[in-house]
């Protein structure tokens, strides 16, 4: 399989140039030259097949033609070594639990494949790679962890200041090693957009051998689409063979973009709900077929505030640049910081279900689109810990939770990061430093 960028579809790279670079320019996203479509008897078996197994399915129809089917085996296992549950939270409405990996966030799905795909793709080369990222919240912390000591690599991740959590700040802000920060005074739009200039100059591209871990990356993508698959599997396996919606907390629309693949893989899914916040750039689009981008506003559900999202390129491909069939196969909805808090208090006060900000406009938006539809059975994805949003939980819920081990031990550990404005000729200097 070859891929090539979204702007330049003529042109087309082999699996280690698409990953490795991780996007071409300031906007030349990758993309696979088809989409793979998967044999009925795969989907005759999905009930039976465990995660690992489904991964390794997938994953063969993208990299068999560059990765040896041992080393997938190997990247998949490792990979998704933690449980990912399907729990029934109320009649037809389930949560897809991806908060059970080591930085309890679904981005060590993609993360932890992403750093063993790249030890892969670059054993055979003396160049060190150098990864640039740009974090609204959780992708720093899973990126931190997974490529924590992997030789060869070094990692600088950009984090807006005072608009991740406290324990999101600790978790990308004190390892080291080979894992830096820098706090950036500006948005997460500004972060993104300093990552793009990274990539788009030249100068800088023939000094470092630059990488990126951010949804851009396909070897993010790729992985993401596994967990859809196996949502699917325990539906059907808890016998729920009626039309299936799965709604999807949005920022960068990395998530529902990997949806999309899985669905055009075959998978059947009826409908993607696309869950925003205040950010609702993507659900005004399906409503209007005007995409108008605009900065972020912040909110407490900040992984998901993103003014302009970047995958939206990519749903655009898959959707042949047409607004009717988009709007045909996803739903948007929105809600309010009052919304988000007010349904996290219900779900635990009706159904004894602790979720976090993001999951939550998951529920809300997935509790909207059923009033509709009905004979659907409804799964939102429940993307990070409650615990990762302690003030924000335990202000709606108006008592304590537990906090796990894997936050709690952050307490005593301290931060470490440098600083600049949202300043692209500051970047620059740190990198070439």
């Amino acid at each position: 399989m070859k891929f090539y960028n979204i702007h330049k579809p003529e042109k087309k790279v082999n699996l280690t140039e698409a990953v490795l670079t991780g996007i071409q320019g300031s906007e030349g996203l990758f993309m696979p030259e088809y989409i793979p479509t998967l044999l009925d008897s795969f989907f005759e078996q999905l009930p039976q097949l465990s995660l690992q197994e489904i991964g390794i399915a997938v994953a063969e129809k993208f990299l068999s033609e560059d990765v040896s089917k041992t080393d997938i085996q190997n990247i998949v296992s490792e990979a998704l070594n933690f449980p990912i549950p399907l729990v029934n939270v109320t009649e037809n409405i389930y949560s897809l639990e991806l908060f059970h990996g080591p930085t309890l966030a679904f981005k060590d799905v993609g993360a932890r494949f992403m750093a063993r795909l790249f030890s892969v793709l670059n054993k055979n080369s003396s160049e060190k790679i150098k990864i640039l990222v740009a974090t609204s919240g959780d992708t720093g912390g899973a990126v931190a962890n997974a490529f924590f000591n992997v030789e060869g690599i070094s990692v600088t991740i950009l984090y807006p200041s005072g608009k991740v959590s406290a324990l999101q700040e600790k978790q990308l802000t004190t390892l080291g090693k080979n894992i830096s920060a820098i706090e950036v005074n500006g948005t997460f739009d500004d972060c993104q957009r300093l990552v793009k200039q990274a990539f788009a100059d030249v100068s800088l591209q023939q000094k470092l051998k630059l990488a990126s871990a951010n949804s851009i990356n396909l070897a993010r993508l790729i992985p993401q689409s596994f967990y859809y698959f196996w949502a699917v599997a325990q539906a059907w396996k808890q016998n729920k063979k009626q039309a299936i919606a799965i709604s999807v907390p949005s920022g960068n629309f990395g998530n529902i973009t990997a949806g999309i693949i899985a669905q055009k893989m075959g998978l059947p899914i009826s409908k993607f709900i696309a869950a925003t916040n205040a950010n609702n750039i993507v659900p005004q689009y399906l409503l209007n077929g005007n995409y108008e981008p605009k900065a972020s506003v912040q909110t407490i559900s900040n992984a998901m505030d993103v003014g302009n999202p970047s995958n939206f390129a990519r749903m655009k491909v898959l959707f042949e640049n047409s607004w009717e069939q988009m709007k045909a196969s996803i739903n948007g909805f929105y809600f309010s910081d009052k919304e988000t808090k007010a349904a996290i208090r219900n779900l635990y006060t009706r159904f004894n279900y602790i979720a976090d900000p993001h999951g939550a406009v998951g529920y809300l938006a997935l509790a909207a689109y059923l009033k509709e539809e009905k004979n659907t059975t409804g799964i939102f994805l429940e993307t990070a810990h409650p615990a990762k949003f302690i003030d924000v939980v335990e202000e709606a819920l108006s008592e304590k939770i537990e906090i796990p081990q894997a936050l709690s031990a952050l307490a005593s550990k301290q931060k470490v990061a440098g600083k600049i404005d949202a300043d692209y000729e500051q970047l620059k200097a740190i990198l070439l430093a």
